[in-house]
C-alpha cells in the first residue's frame, strides 16, 4: 500500500515556499541585460541614463568585477581524456566578447522590479557582430570562427573507451554491419518553475546567504567558495526551498547565484532576482544535442558481435559544469543497453558553438547511450530481414551477473521476461489484423519496442543524519534534494517504519548547507538508492545505540533483547521501555557515557557505493494521417524492473512524468537557432512545443522487479527511466508506420511536418 504524498497538502493550499514568493527587510531586485547577438564584440556600454533613474541602485558590468578576487564558473567534470578540457574562461558577466543570444552583460539592482527593468532597457550597449556558429559540423569546418583562443578549432576534449582494435576487427569480418548516423535533438527541461535567486551577506558573521531554486546545494557552495570567490565553504550558506521541477537543470552553477552573493556583499542589501520564462529558455542550460556516427556488426544469425560509436556533442558556448559528462562518463556506463556485445568502442568529442550551454538533462547520457543500440537494431532488422523482437531475444543478457565490454557488473535484471511480457500486453500477433483495420480507413498504423539500461547512481557519496531534539521531535537531514519528487513521504514512511514510530513526529530537512552535513543532492536516479538507503544503514545504527542504552534501564543483557513497534522488551517479555524514553535516557552521560551526550543522533556517511540498473522494454502503437503527417498515439505499455517498490504510486508517477517527456522529445521538442546570427527561434512556449495531456494515452505499467544487493532496500532508480526508454519506442513505432513506404528512418522530433514531407518524399 503506497502512503499518500504528505507534501500535496500544503502545495494544495498554498502552503508551498518558493523563491519567487521569498522576501527579506530592504530587500533589492536585480535584472540581467543579456546579448541580443549570438557572437559579438562589445564595443561600448553605456549605464549612465540608467543610474540617473530614480530608485536605481546600481548597474555592475564585467569590469567592476574583481577577476583577482571572483575567478570563473568551473566546469568541474573529470574523466581520462586524449584531449583534455580546454580551460576557458566564463565569467559571471560578459568580458570583451558575447558568445550567444543571453549571454549576461549587465546586472542592474533596484528598489523594485519594475524600476530594475526600465533601467535595463535605458542601458545602451554597443555591439559588434560577428559571424556565429551553431551547428557542430560547421564549427569543425577548416576556417570556422572560433569561439575561444584557446580552442582555435573549436574542439573543448576529446574521449575514447574500450577496445577499438577488436571492435574494428568484428566490424570488418562481420556478416552484417548495420551503420546509421543518429541525432539526438537538442531540448530543453522547461520545469514549471523558472530559476529565481534571493541573496544576503551576514557583516557580524562575513557569511554570504543564498536561497536559489536548486537541486545540489552543496556542489554550488563548494564551487562558490572553492572556484569563485576562494574563501572557506564554511563562509557560505546556499539552500533551497521548495522547488517546481528540475529535470537536471537546477543542479549547477549559474552567473546568476555568482552576481547575487557579490551584489548582496557589495550593497549591503539582499538581492532578489526571479527569471522569466523566455529569459530562462535562452540563458540556463539545453540538454542532450549529441550526433553520433554508429555501427553494429552481427554475424550471419543475427549474434551482435561488435558497437562502434562516435559521439559528437554541441557544448554551447561554455562549458558547464557537469557539460562534458554526458557525451563521456554517463553516456559509457549505458553504451550497449541490455545486450549481450562483446566488444564496444565508444569515441567523442565536445564542441563550442555560440549557443546556450549544454548540461544534464533527464538521463544524461543514458538516453543518449540507450537510442544508438535501439536505432540499430532496428536498422539491422529492417535491412537484414531479421524481426526486431527476435532479434533483441537473441541478444538480450541473459546469465546473471553480466560484466558488460566496459567492466560493470550488472547483478540482476528481468531483461528477457520483460521483452516477452512487453509482446504479450501489447498483443504483438495481433497487429497485423489491427494495421489493416487502420488501412481500410486510410491509416498508416505502426508498432514498435525499445528497450533501456538506466545505471542509477550519481555521485557514489552520500550522507544521511537522525536527530532527536529535546521537543521531542526527530529531524531526518536529508543529503538527496527533493524536486516533485516526493522525498518527504517516502523518506519518513521508511523510518517511521523502521523505528516502530509515529509519522507525524518527524521534520525532514533537506537543501541547506548549514543544516545538512553532506549532500550530493540530486540527480542520476539517485535518491532511494543512495539517500534512503543510507537513511535506513543510520536507523539500524540508531537502534544498536538504542539497544545499549534500553539493556541499562531494563537491567538486561543487549543480546537479551528484542526491538518492535517502538519498543525494547527484555527475552521474557514482561518489561519494557519505548525508544522515545531511550532517547531521552540516551543523552545522560550516567546511562550512557559512551555516547558523550549526544544520544543517539547519527550520522552515516556511505561511499564508493555501486550502480544499480533499472530496465525494462516499452511497446507503443501509433495511427498516422499520411494526408498531414500527424501521429495519433493509441498505446503506450511499460515493463520494467525497477527492483524493490518502496511507495509504487510515486514511482509509477516519476515513470509517467519520464515517459511524457521522452514522448516530448521525439515528437514535437526541439531547441532552434538560426544560423549565422545564432538567434533562438524556439524561444518562448508558443515556439517550443511540449506535449499536452489530450496527446497521450492512458500509460500501462507492468514493475515486476529484482531486487538488487546494490543497497540495503533492494532498490534501483525510476526518475529518469522513461525519459530514456521512449524515444526510440515512439520513433520506431512511427518508422513501422512508414514502412510500407520504404522509410527506414528520420530524425527527431518526428513532426508532423517531418513525416508529411517525408511520405511525400516517398511518392513522388
Amino acid at each position: 500500500m503506497s502512503a499518500r504524498r504528505k507534501e500535496d497538502a500544503r502545495f494544495l493550499t498554498g502552503g508551498g515556499s518558493f523563491v519567487a514568493n521569498s522576501n527579506l527587510d530592504q530587500q533589492t531586485y536585480a535584472k540581467v541585460v543579456r546579448s541580443p547577438h549570438g557572437h559579438a564584440y562589445i564595443k561600448s556600454i553605456n549605464i549612465e541614463e540608467a543610474i540617473k533613474l530614480e530608485g536605481v541602485v546600481a548597474a555592475f558590468t564585467a569590469a567592476d568585477l574583481d577577476t583577482d578576487l571572483i575567478g570563473p564558473l568551473p566546469c568541474t567534470t573529470q574523466f581520462p581524456a586524449i584531449l583534455p578540457i580546454v580551460s576557458t574562461k566564463r565569467s559571471a558577466l560578459a568580458i570583451g566578447r558575447v558568445r550567444h543570444v543571453g549571454d549576461p552583460v549587465v546586472f542592474v539592482v533596484a528598489e523594485s522590479n519594475e524600476i530594475a527593468c526600465t533601467a535595463a532597457e535605458l542601458i545602451q550597449i554597443e555591439y559588434d557582430p560577428i559571424p556565429a556558429v551553431v551547428e557542430v559540423a560547421d564549427a569543425l569546418k577548416l576556417g570556422s570562427q572560433s569561439i575561444w583562443e584557446t580552442a582555435p578549432d573549436n574542439i573543448a576534449y576529446k574521449f575514447a573507451k574500450g577496445e577499438e582494435d577488436e571492435v574494428k576487427k568484428a566490424i570488418n569480418s562481420a556478416h552484417y554491419v548495420a551503420a546509421l548516423k543518429i541525432k539526438n535533438n537538442r531540448v530543453m527541461a522547461a520545469p514549471l518553475e523558472p530559476r529565481a535567486g534571493l541573496s544576503f551577506y551576514d557583516v557580524e558573521t562575513d557569511t554570504m546567504h543564498l536561497s536559489c531554486t536548486a537541486q545540489g546545494v552543496h556542489a554550488i557552495r563548494d564551487q562558490l567558495a572553492n572556484d569563485v570567490f576562494k574563501i572557506p565553504p564554511e563562509k557560505i550558506k546556499v539552500s533551497a526551498p521548495d522547488v517546481g521541477g528540475g529535470f537536471g537543470l537546477k543542479n549547477f552553477l549559474f552567473p546568476e547565484w555568482v552576481l547575487l552573493l557579490w551584489a548582496a556583499k557589495k550593497l549591503g542589501r539582499p538581492v532578489k532576482w526571479v527569471a522569466e520564462r523566455s529569459e530562462d529558455n535562452s540563458s540556463a542550460l539545453h540538454g542532450r544535442d549529441i550526433t553520433t556516427d554508429a555501427r553494429l556488426a552481427l554475424d550471419k544469425d543475427g549474434r551482435f558481435l561488435a558497437l562502434e560509436a562516435d559521439l559528437t556533442a554541441n557544448m554551447g558556448a561554455y562549458l558547464s559544469a557537469g557539460g562534458p559528462n554526458a557525451s563521456t562518463n554517463a553516456a559509457s556506463t549505458a553504451m550497449g543497453g541490455v545486450y549481450n556485445i562483446p566488444y564496444v568502442f565508444m569515441s567523442s568529442k565536445g564542441v563550442f558553438t555560440n549557443t546556450t550551454p549544454v548540461d544534464a538533462y533527464r538521463g544524461a547520457g543514458k538516453p543518449e547511450a540507450n537510442f544508438i543500440i535501439e536505432r540499430l537494431i532496428d536498422i539491422a532488422a529492417a535491412k537484414f530481414n531479421f524481426d526486431p523482437v527476435e532479434l533483441r531475444l537473441k541478444n538480450i543478457i541473459s546469465t546473471l551477473p553480466h560484466n558488460t565490454a566496459f567492466g560493470l557488473q550488472i547483478d540482476c535484471g528481468k531483461f528477457k521476461e520483460n521483452i516477452e511480457r512487453a509482446c504479450n500486453y501489447i498483443d504483438y500477433e495481433g497487429f497485423l489484423k489491427r494495421r489493416e483495420t487502420s488501412r481500410t480507413r486510410g491509416c498508416l498504423r505502426g508498432i514498435g519496442f525499445g528497450c533501456f539500461l538506466e545505471t542509477s547512481r550519481g555521485f557514489p557519496v552520500e550522507g544521511a543524519e537522525i536527530r532527536f531534539a529535546e521537543s521531542g521531535r526527530i529531524e531526518l537531514r536529508v543529503g538527496t534534494e527533493s524536486n516533485g519528487q516526493g522525498h518527504e513521504t517516502t523518506y519518513i514512511d521508511l523510518v517511521s517504519e523502521g523505528l516502530g514510530l509515529e509519522a507525524d513526529l518527524f521534520d525532514y530537512i533537506q537543501a541547506d548547507t548549514f543544516e545538512v552535513r553532506l549532500g550530493s543532492g540530486h540527480g542520476g536516479a539517485r535518491s532511494m538508492h543512495m539517500g534512503a538507503a543510507t537513511m535506513m544503514i543510520a536507523v539500524e545504527e540508531v537502534i544498536n545505540k538504542a539497544m545499549g542504552v534500553a539493556a541499562v534501564l531494563l537491567q538486561a543483557e543487549p543480546d537479551g533483547l528484542s526491538f518492535e513497534n517502538g519498543s525494547f522488551a527484555s527475552g521474557a517479555g514482561t518489561r519494557s521501555v519505548t525508544l522515545k524514553e531511550v532517547a531521552i535516557a540516551a543523552r545522560d552521560n550516567r546511562i550512557a557515557p559512551h555516547l558523550d551526550g549526544i544520544g543517539l543522533d547519527t550520522f552515516t556517511k556511505r561511499e564508493n557505493a555501486p550502480f544499480t540498473f533499472p530496465n525494462g522494454c516499452h511497446a507503443a502503437e501509433v495511427e498516422i494521417d499520411p494526408e498531414t503527417g500527424s501521429v495519433d498515439l493509441i498505446r503506450y505499455i511499460m515493463v520494467d524492473d525497477y527492483g524493490s517498490l518502496v511507495n509504487p504510486t510515486l514511482t509509477e508517477g516519476q515513470l509517467h512524468g519520464g515517459v511524457a517527456q521522452g514522448i516530448g522529445q521525439a515528437l514535437m521538442e526541439f531547441v532552434s537557432f538560426e544560423d549565422n546570427t545564432g538567434q533562438l527561434l524556439s524561444g518562448s512556449l508558443m515556439d517550443y512545443t511540449l506535449p499536452r495531456a489530450t496527446m497521450l494515452p492512458n500509460f500501462e505499467a507492468t514493475l515486476e522487479g529484482s531486487p538488487t544487493d546494490a543497497n540495503i532496500l533492494g532498490v534501483k532508480g525510476v526518475g529518469q527511466a522513461g525519459c530514456i526508454a521512449a524515444p526510440q519506442t515512439i520513433v520506431h513505432a512511427v518508422l513501422n508506420a512508414l514502412s510500407p513506404l520504404k522509410i527506414v528512418h528520420l530524425d527527431m522530433p518526428l513532426t508532423s511536418q517531418r513525416i508529411w514531407r517525408a511520405i511525400s518524399s516517398s511518392r513522388a
